[in-house]
Formats: C-alpha cells, structure tokens, sequence
C-alpha cells in the first residue's frame, strides 16, 4: 500500500490493516521457519507496510488532539 492509500482510510481501517498485516507476517515468519516461503522478501515488505500503517495512524492521532 502507498502512503496515499492509508491517509484516505479511516483510523478503524487502519488499525484492521495493522491487526491482519500483523497475523499475515506472523504466519510467514512460521512458514519460513519450515523452509514453505519462496520469497523472503515478503517479510520485509510486509514489514515496512506495517510500520507504515502505524506511522499514517500515530499522524492522524496526534492531529486531532492538536484540533482538539
């Protein structure tokens, strides 16, 4: 996902995105565990979307209590 993607959900579908990209990297960590994975890359991409996701949610936080 991009950067503009997440800044047009609401702060509800983010914290979804975070719980599933959370239980999705989850799984691939154990499935690499096993040698299962073709791309490893995956990790670090889910990784990054991940801290992405937190990122946009900690902006979008921090502007409403300045709002407020």
């Amino acid at each position: 996902m991009t950067s503009k993607e997440i800044r047009d959900l609401s702060s509800d579908e983010i914290t979804a995105k975070v719980r599933s990209a959370r239980e999705e990297l989850l799984q691939l960590r154990l499935r690499k565990q096993t040698g299962q994975v073709e791309k490893t890359s995956q990790i670090r991409v889910l990784r990054k979307d991940i801290a992405r996701l937190l990122t946009i949610q900690n902006d979008k936080k921090s502007k409403a209590t300045a709002a407020a």
